[in-house]
């Protein structure tokens, strides 16, 4: 069942600007989705209408079956919120800003518990908000989203300022509310992080989701790479003619890029041994998440073509020639 239902998603903004054009997705019950893309992609335009805080200027949403905007009391209380950014009192304590926001929430967990799950415990319960460095901050925003036992979570760049530590254990709090149950939807910068928690990821561009799928499927638009150095006297011409065409690197580095990286190795390992050749710095790979998101937010946008949605794979993020930027492809005869 879904928990979120996302459809023909649109939000103008003053003077025409169109933030969010036509996007659509929906998010699993006990899932963790991850909402990717630039700065003005529009990823927190679209999760701010989800979040109930503006109407939508087109398209539908729906969040555990209701209209988070005008049916609002029956989702809130179902629902936490991390924004960007907490704005909270600085004077008041890391105790009392718990203690004033479960004041306002229904069915408020222990504060005690709240701040030991996001590690605000002990000493740090007494520290006045502007004394909290900006991790900690996070980790507050994070607590106060935690309170009310929500079945729905957004958390909108929720490690941002945080140290690796940090970062790791809050990592594996929103496993752990995952295995609760609960569904988070998430954004970040973090592509890292998107690989480490998410069960399926949209990449937002110009407002409009290009590709989407599980971050194997996603990754898997993008071929593999082997990479090594020819000893003096080859060419990428000698290599074998099963291997797909090779392409030059600066210092002299050979790369190739195929779908089929195991077959791809083997052919060329077997070539290797079979010529008595050595293949300096062999390393391969598959494609990484970091190289999809990069190659969307560089290249033209109408090369995006019709947008996918976050029901599976969607569209395509892949060159139209397989090579990047200052590599030269060499064909063999």
């Amino acid at each position: 069942m879904d928990a979120i239902e996302v459809e023909g998603l649109k939000r103008r903004y003053t003077k025409g600007f169109e933030a969010v054009r036509g996007v659509s997705f929906s998010v699993r019950e006990g899932e963790i989705f991850a909402l990717l893309g630039t700065n003005g992609a529009g990823k927190t335009s679209t999760v701010e209408l989800l979040e109930g805080l503006a109407r939508p200027s087109g398209g539908e949403v729906k969040v555990l079956g209701f209209d988070p905007f005008s049916e609002r009391s029956a989702v809130r209380p179902r629902t936490g919120v991390m924004l960007q950014e907490g704005g909270f009192p600085s004077e008041l304590t890391v105790t009392e800003t718990i203690r004033m926001w479960a004041g306002c929430t229904s069915d408020a967990r222990p504060i005690g518990e709240v701040l030991a799950q996001v590690g605000l415990s002990d000493r740090r319960a007494g520290v006045r908000v502007k004394q909290l460095s900006g991790g900690e901050r996070r980790r507050l925003d994070l607590a106060m989203a935690l309170v009310g036992h929500p079945e729905v979570l957004f958390l909108d760049e929720p490690t941002t300022g945080m140290d690796p530590e940090g970062r790791r254990d809050t990592w594996e709090l929103v496993r752990e509310l995952r295995r609760a149950g609960t569904t988070v939807l998430l954004t970040t910068h973090y592509l890292e992080e998107a690989e480490e928690l998410a069960d399926r990821l949209a990449i937002m561009r110009a407002g409009r989701i290009v590709t989407a799928g599980t971050p194997e499927q996603v990754v898997a638009e993008r071929p593999s790479s082997i990479r090594f150095t020819l000893p003096d006297g080859l060419a990428p011409q000698h290599l074998p003619q099963s291997l797909p065409a090779a392409a030059l690197r600066e210092g002299g580095r050979v790369e190739i890029r195929t779908p089929h990286l195991q077959e791809a190795l083997t052919d060329l390992l077997l070539w290797a041994r079979e010529s008595g050749v050595e293949l300096p710095g062999l390393h391969a790979r598959t494609a990484t998440l970091e190289e999809v998101f990069l190659e969307i937010a560089q290249r033209p946008e109408e090369e995006d073509g019709d947008a996918g949605d976050g029901r599976g794979p969607g569209g395509t993020a892949r060159d139209t020639d397989g090579t990047a930027p200052g590599e030269m492809e060499v064909e063999r005869v």
